[in-house]
């Protein structure tokens, strides 16, 4: 027969694994935390993701170490990630394009919620912007379209990587406006396609607002339309590409995931902090004028929001697969 004493000393030991993860969560963050990202150093999401991090730190009381690990599309900062100790310290901002990369590009891409991370939150979306070059003549998204049906496969437009953001910006324009375009793909940012755009070598660019902030202030560049699904407060005369081809979105985003285990306490405590900074007028205004919208989501939303990315170039990835075989 058990005694008073033995059950309550078997309901005492049962309580400590609980008792101890709820003073983990109280106590969380008491250490810096680490947030692994695939950008380049002083990359343009490099420096927002910086931004957003430093101030991640005041609100949680412990600093926020960025790590940049670039490479490989992606997959090095994925499989650093996926390896670190599931305790909260060790976190990962993945861009969109690890979730939607071209399948069989690297053994870990394309990255799946809940299968490889845990939804933590949301950072930035990134719209992007279509533009033409000066030396084009091209001044509208539906002139660039109907010399593009005249003249099919002969012009071109520069985007920064295959199977990347911009380039299935480009693949779904062509699919939806019917019309068929040259890709020229470039590596590094779009600093090297800028300088042939600009120079008149290639006609078109599709990227975010921050890689093409200068050409555009300087009139390099023509911006024909914004992929937002509404017109941005920042560039209220640039027209969507949605008022041309109804329902047509497409962006960058960069949001933070967690390793396999991670206790749910500390994605809700790293939530509410990036809901907090998010909500801060002088970080969100910055950000917008950099092309860079705050977009504050739950855990579960930006499972829903992948799901939903997901959803919408799968189709388009696998007629660009198709198109290669």
């Amino acid at each position: 027969m058990e005694t008073p004493f033995r059950i309550a000393a078997l309901g005492l030991l049962l309580l400590a694994p609980v008792a101890a993860s709820a003073a983990q969560a109280d106590d969380y963050p008491n250490k810096p935390v680490r947030i692994i990202s695939d950008s380049a150093p002083g990359s343009a999401v490099d420096v927002t993701f910086r931004i957003v991090m430093d101030r991640l730190g005041t609100v949680l009381g412990q600093q926020i170490v960025p790590v940049d690990e670039p490479g490989a599309s992606g997959a090095v900062a994925a499989h650093a990630a996926s390896e670190a100790i599931p305790d909260g310290y060790t976190l990962f901002a993945p861009a969109i394009s690890l979730f939607i990369a071209l399948p069989g590009k690297a053994d870990n891409l394309p990255l799946m919620l809940p299968r490889d991370f845990l939804p933590v939150a949301s950072l930035i979306g990134q719209p992007m912007f279509i533009c033409a070059s000066a030396a084009s003549g091209i001044k509208t998204l539906p002139d660039l379209i109907a010399r593009a049906k005249q003249k099919p496969n002969q012009i071109s437009f520069a985007a920064t990587g295959i199977g990347r953001i911009t380039h299935l910006t480009g693949l779904l324009l062509q699919s939806r406006a019917d019309i068929k375009l040259q890709v020229v793909p470039y590596t590094g940012g779009p600093a090297a396609a800028l300088t042939d755009v600009v120079g008149g070598r290639v006609p078109l660019i599709i990227e975010g607002y921050s890689g093409l902030a200068g050409a555009i202030q300087a009139h390099s560049l023509t911006v024909l339309a914004v992929a937002s699904a509404h017109r941005l407060s920042d560039f209220p005369n640039v027209p969507t590409v949605a008022e041309t081809l109804p329902g047509f979105t497409a962006g960058g985003w960069q949001g933070v995931v967690a390793p396999l285990g991670t206790p749910a306490a500390a994605i809700q405590k790293v939530n509410a902090g990036l809901q907090k900074v998010l909500s801060e007028p002088d970080i969100a205004k910055p950000l917008a004028l950099r092309g860079a919208y705050v977009d504050p989501m739950s855990p579960s939303e930006v499972s829903t929001f992948i799901n939903a990315q997901q959803a919408q170039w799968r189709p388009v990835l696998q007629a660009f697969v198709a198109s290669i075989k």
